[in-house]
């Protein structure tokens, strides 16, 4: 279907100019009442953080997320433009996106005024109405809200003409959605630029007194910590915001892991790469333990960007494995829990007065993880049947050198470890992959002696399980 091209075609096309709070509003109402989901993708805030945003929007309110990194708030604000309409009409060569009703830059009022319904009109898409700031703090006023342009004045153009401005992030999201990010961040100064914008609707710009009633969705994140340990946010300028909503990270471990799942990329090899479900659980225990540990900084936070960035790399941990030993399936295992390091260290603050004590604090939170998980997925009645042949003097070696079909080959040995597999979600199927047999004893033998169960003697990446007796 053809556009209106001209304002006068516009005019009689029927379409009646809204703001973009009132079209946001109108679209979250439709979907809300077919039942659809206003932000997919987004886990474990349904009960919490989405119907305080959902509210926030039908009371067409600005709205500032308050929370630690790596909860979503970036996400969830560009979420929201699925909430705009598809197109809207702007008159053409505007600078801020000037509504062909309600124009408010010289531009468009001059062409309306001159061209009539003969003035022509652009088409702008919903993805192009999304501007976002990091503010810094070397962020300028001129950054935010514009500038005279000093090429339009070495044009011939007289300082006093309002046609000299060069606007900012601000005007240029002019019926849009803008968000700036890390606003403690931002000096008070500039953050004093902002209160016009947000409630009087207009700017001044080197002494141009410009009425420019912008029709803004103003969103703004901060970290609680931020208020006092790099800026605050001016009262003045909280108080001009609807709503504040605080985040939270994932409070169920299967929230978490749902999430993972999703952000997770798996590298590209040529072996075939198969995460087990209890090893995806051990990098969530891993990050639960991370968030309740004293010796993490719980001021920094303790994202689910850092579950994410283990998944990767202990699934390119198993593919080097399998790659170096010839095996074509890769499967996580317990000795390749070594690799997270780096990746667990990139993500999180470590606090201690003593040096070189990193790696036994790591080493110690991948441990009670595996033991967590290993408690919540095999009972104690099949603990007993695997100890059973400990006790009859059995011995295991693990490591990076033992095969998986040396793995596969103590289920024959030891029916016991069968019982374990299917306590851990194996099926009758998964038996015959020995890349997958390998992965569920590695973690089996490793549970049961964080378990105190078994006893473990370790030597360069090697290890050996025995009884206790």
């Amino acid at each position: 279907m053809s556009q209106p091209s001209t304002l006068g075609e516009l005019r009689e096309s029927g379409w009646q100019s809204v703001s973009v709070k009132q079209e946001i509003r109108r679209n979250a109402i439709q979907r809300i009442r077919a039942g659809e989901d206003l932000f997919p993708g987004i886990w474990g805030y349904e009960d919490t953080v989405i119907p305080q945003l959902e509210t926030a929007l039908l009371a067409g309110h600005d709205i500032i997320f308050l929370g630690e990194r790596g909860q979503a708030k970036t996400r969830m604000i560009r979420l929201v433009l699925e909430l705009l309409d598809e197109w809207i009409p702007i008159v053409a060569g505007s600078e801020v996106n000037d509504d062909p009703d309600n124009p408010v830059s010289k531009h468009a009022k001059d062409l309306i005024a001159a061209e009539g319904d003969n003035t022509p009109i652009s088409w702008v898409h919903r993805s192009e109405r999304y501007g976002e700031k990091l503010a810094t703090p070397d962020t300028s006023i001129a950054d935010l809200i514009g500038e005279v342009d000093p090429i339009k004045v070495a044009e011939g153009r007289y300082l006093s003409d309002e046609l000299t401005i060069h606007y900012g992030l601000v005007p240029r999201t002019n019926r849009g959605v803008f968000a700036i990010n890390e606003l403690p961040d931002l000096a008070e100064r500039i953050q004093v630029g902002l209160l016009n914008v947000l409630e009087e609707r207009d700017v001044q710009i080197r002494g141009h007194k410009i009425r420019l009633p912008l029709d803004i969705l103003l969103f703004a994140s901060a970290n609680p910590e931020d208020y006092t340990n790099r800026g605050r946010i001016i009262t003045p300028l909280k108080d001009r915001f609807g709503a504040q909503i605080r985040t939270h990270y994932p409070t169920d471990v299967d929230i978490e892991l749902d999430i993972t799942e999703q952000e997770a990329t798996v590298p590209e090899a040529d072996v075939l790469v198969t995460m087990p479900d209890f090893m995806s659980e051990v990098l969530v225990y891993l990050s639960f333990l991370a968030r309740q540990s004293p010796h993490i900084n719980q001021r920094s936070g303790v994202s689910v960007r850092l579950t994410v960035s283990n998944y990767e790399t202990l699934a390119a941990a198993a593919i080097r494995r399998a790659l170096r030993t010839g095996e074509v399936a890769a499967v996580p295992r317990v000795t390749d829990l070594d690799a997270l390091t780096p990746s667990t260290l990139g993500k999180i603050e470590i606090e201690t007065i003593e040096d070189d004590r990193d790696a036994e604090i790591l080493g110690n939170l991948r441990k009670e993880a595996v033991r967590q998980t290993f408690r919540d997925a095999v009972d104690h009645e099949v603990q007993q049947q695997v100890i059973e042949a400990f006790e009859e003097g059995r011995v295991v070696n693990a490591g990076d050198d033992i095969s998986s079909a040396d793995y596969a080959a103590l289920v024959d040995e030891v029916p016991a470890f069968a019982s374990a597999l299917a306590a851990l979600g194996y099926e009758p199927g998964d038996l015959e992959n020995p890349a997958l047999v390998a992965s569920g004893i590695e973690f089996v033998l490793e549970g049961l002696h964080l378990s105190k169960r078994l006893n473990k003697e370790s030597l360069a990446g090697a290890a050996v399980y025995r009884g206790r007796t």
